[in-house]
């Protein structure tokens, strides 16, 4: 998102294209939500569970991936519009695809667990994801936004009809590719042995087309963007509800006494179903609006975070992975790193795990030093724009 292009309204007037703060500082928020998870993965806490206070720690941290994608797709809207050339923009969507790509096989994952034992366990995990999706879409921004759009929401509605079509193909087909469709859309296939698939590609890459249809509508004028934004969040949030509680009403009886507001939140991840993506997207969309009012120090703490996404994902991991050893350290009296050799599927024994308010002391410090080094980073990136290799990080 780059501040030198322009656009016309919808009066046919052009207003100019700058940064979207909202979007820098909804995306710097869930990024601070998505390192709150992450220092539970290494506290030992379970993703959820019926004790509210663990619940909701994972349940807020729900909105990290879909933003993360909706709005790279929106990212990738301002991008093409601020070059006005089609196949600069795909040639960069494919670098910095395949550059997510193989960070995330080597780099992120020696951060994860700080061992160099491959063959063992290898993630494919939301920087994997993210990856494949920007090559796709590099063969699509060819299109109209609109219709990128469009077929995005078929894919996040229709997800489904992924996972059936393997029933349609020859046996041999399986035997030799469905390694492959694997990664696509779990289908009960024989996966690649080694690799954890934490998150596939479908429903994903409709959520990125959605977000670049998205594009348009962030550069209208202030008040018909904001009232669209309200417009669309709000209908997914009330469509949510209906069709999650629905959901609820007639499905079979469930075993455990579990709250119906658990029950309606605790909305299937991988892959990520349309009410979880409706449950997320559909608050993120109506928050723009309020997003752009936001001022102060903590909105500009959140903004400077959204504007180096990847330099502040690939520093969180091994700083929350030291701090958690630090902890161990502390609290033990030995660093354990043998309970993160699989890291984000940490191996640790009951009764070692930390309490939720170690987990968010430590969250705290690890946010202090993530701002002091993304600010001075931030700064360097905006002053030195003849740095080219700086928009890949």
């Amino acid at each position: 998102m780059i501040s030198s292009a322009s656009a016309p309204d919808q009066t046919g007037k052009t207003i100019p294209v700058t940064r979207v703060r909202s979007v820098d500082l909804l995306r710097g928020a869930v990024m601070v939500l998505m390192a709150i998870d992450h220092v539970r993965v290494y506290s030992g806490i379970p993703a959820g569970g019926p004790d509210p206070g663990i619940f909701f720690t994972r349940w807020v941290t729900h909105f990290c991936v879909p933003a993360f994608v909706f709005f790279a797709g929106t990212g990738a809207f301002l991008y093409r519009l601020n070059l006005n050339d089609k196949h600069a923009v795909s040639r960069f969507l494919v670098s910095r695809g395949l550059l997510l790509v193989f960070l995330e096989l080597t780099l992120i994952r020696f951060c994860w667990t700080f061992n160099l034992n491959y063959a063992q366990f290898t993630l494919a995990g939301v920087i994997w994801m993210l990856g494949w999706c920007m090559v796709v879409m590099a063969a699509l921004i060819r299109l109209r936004a609109k219709t990128i759009g469009l077929i995005g929401l078929a894919v996040i509605f229709f997800q489904q009809v992924f996972g059936l079509l393997t029933r349609f193909l020859p046996q041999g087909w399986h035997s030799y590719f469905g390694w492959l469709w694997e990664f696509i859309y779990p289908s009960g296939l024989d996966s690649v042995p080694g690799i954890n698939i934490l998150y596939v590609l479908v429903p994903w890459i409709g959520v990125m087309m959605a977000g670049y249809g998205f594009g348009p509508i962030v550069i209208r004028e202030t008040a018909a963007r904001r009232k669209i934004c309200l417009w669309i969040g709000l209908s997914a949030i009330i469509l949510f509800l209906v069709a999650g509680s629905l959901s609820i009403r007639f499905s079979p009886p469930y075993k455990g006494d579990i709250p119906f507001i658990f029950r309606l939140l605790a909305q299937q991840k991988y892959p990520a179903s349309q009410l979880y993506l409706l449950m997320t997207l559909g608050p993120l969309i109506a928050l723009v609006p309020f997003a752009e009012k936001a001022r102060g120090w903590f909105a500009g703490v959140l903004t400077t975070f959204g504007r180096v996404p990847l330099f502040y994902y690939l520093l969180h991991i091994p700083l929350i992975h030291i701090a958690a050893l630090f902890v161990n350290y502390m609290r033990e009296g030995s660093f354990h790193q043998e309970w993160y050799g699989t890291a984000p599927y940490t191996q640790m024994p009951d009764g070692h795990q930390w309490g939720l308010a170690l987990l968010y002391l430590v969250f705290i410090i690890v946010e202090v030093i993530l701002y002091v080094v993304c600010r001075s980073y931030a700064g360097y990136k905006a002053n030195h724009p003849e740095k080219k290799w700086l928009k890949y990080l």
